[in-house]
């Protein structure tokens, strides 16, 4: 068994890679400020409040808890908001990052798997998108994300530091169980966004863009369980454990699914209609982006347990319809 320090780990993706640490027999430690984490989120171990900027905070918690390795889940998120605000972005995702793995350093934690995203490869010509892909990053988030992997890189180089970044396409749906799910504030992600328009607590949901150039005229993307993302996680700390290796993977289904397929499949699994109002495409929204997942098969021997869309949202549905 291994002592993870999941840093964000009260929130979304982070909470559900402590669930499925506990599963396979691992300690999660929650190390979250609860800024955008939620505490009723941390159900599998013990739990650190800090901030990843905090430099006694974190030396603190490693002190206390001796991880062996760190999942880093601890970033903002909204693109929107990063663009309006690099510089707070800049401050938590590339500075925080830094003094994380500052401190991972002077404790000797050799081992950290880290969630970056698609949004590094920005908006590429050819699809599904493998990880030799030209990086192009178009928002202060993504560039973010891709600053974290050169310092993974570098760090590795000069320490040896065993490292996965795995970049992740729209993750999506809850726990099947019910007992965890997304909820941000404000929400921006579409699924929740269409689920809470069809339970009625939103008048309509915005469709933006419906000139692309994809078959209907939507953009499309790659719609993954967050429990497969959180598998990955685990699968992906267990090959470093083994291995002390680094690997850089793309995180999909392979299969993409536009807007009004999303709608058309809310709509199945709710049965009821979803008020929709059609806007102009947003800045800096690609047309598509679907993952080649080959590699992350390859080396890690995981394969996405949820492949259909309805079955993903039926997750979400129920986790959204039993809240208040």
């Amino acid at each position: 068994m291994a002592t993870v320090l999941v840093t964000g780990g009260a929130g979304y993706i982070g909470s559900h890679a402590c669930k499925a640490l506990a599963a396979a027999g691992h300690l999660p430690v929650v190390y979250d400020n609860l800024e955008n984490g939620h505490d009723w989120a941390v159900q599998w171990g013990p739990f650190e409040q800090g901030d990843i900027r905090d430099r006694a905070d974190l030396d603190a918690a490693i002190a206390k808890h001796r991880p062996d390795a760190v999942m880093h889940f601890a970033g903002y998120i909204e693109v929107g908001e990063s663009v309006r605000d690099p510089l707070r972005f800049y401050r938590n995702n590339v500075a925080g990052s830094l003094i994380l793995l500052e401190a991972m350093h002077a404790a000797g934690i050799g081992h950290i798997v880290f969630s970056s995203s698609c949004a590094v490869y920005g908006s590429p010509d050819v699809v599904p998108i493998g990880e030799d892909t030209a990086f192009a990053p178009i928002s202060p988030y993504a560039r973010s994300k891709l600053a974290m992997e050169y310092m993974l890189e570098d760090c590795r180089a000069a320490h040896g530091l065993s490292y996965a970044a795995l970049r992740y396409f729209n993750a999506a749906g809850a726990d099947p169980e019910g007992r965890i799910g997304e909820s941000h504030a404000p929400e921006t992600h579409a699924l929740p966004l269409l689920i809470d328009t069809a339970l009625g607590r939103r008048k309509n949901f915005s469709i933006f863009g419906t000139d692309y150039p994809t078959p209907d005229g939507t953009a499309v993307r790659d719609y993954i369980h967050v429990d497969d993302l959180a598998a990955a996680h685990v699968s992906a700390l267990d090959h470093l454990l083994a291995a002390s290796d680094w690997l850089v993977l793309n995180l999909g289904t392979g299969t993409g699914c536009s807007v009004r397929e999303l709608i058309d499949a809310v709509e199945r699994v709710s049965g009821r209609k979803v008020p929709v109002t059609e806007e102009a495409r947003r800045p800096g929204d690609p047309p598509a982006l679907v993952a080649d997942p080959a590699r992350a098969r390859k080396f890690l021997d995981w394969c996405p347990a949820y492949t259909d869309i309805d079955a993903i949202i039926a997750t979400a549905w129920k986790w959204h319809a039993e809240r208040n």
